[in-house]
């Protein structure tokens, strides 16, 4: 069984990918970044495998491609 997938907040996001926060709203914004998933009322956060998939071939990451890939 594997194991479920983790949720990481932005300061993690930007440490992992080197990406300022601006950076990721703009590639969010464009499809070209994992868009964050609403965790509470006030949190969010981003699936940390979408996150390693964009840090392995940032280039070829297209959000259209990304969640069909992992359900």
């Amino acid at each position: 069984m594997s194991e479920p997938d983790r949720i990481v907040r932005l300061k993690t996001v930007l440490s992992r990918t080197g990406l300022s926060r601006s950076t990721v709203y703009r590639k969010i914004a464009e499809g070209t970044f994992p868009a964050q998933i609403k965790i509470s009322v006030n949190g969010a956060g981003w699936r940390e495998s979408d996150v390693n998939r964009w840090i392995a071939d940032p280039v070829a990451w297209h959000t259209s491609a990304s969640r069909k890939k992992s359900d």
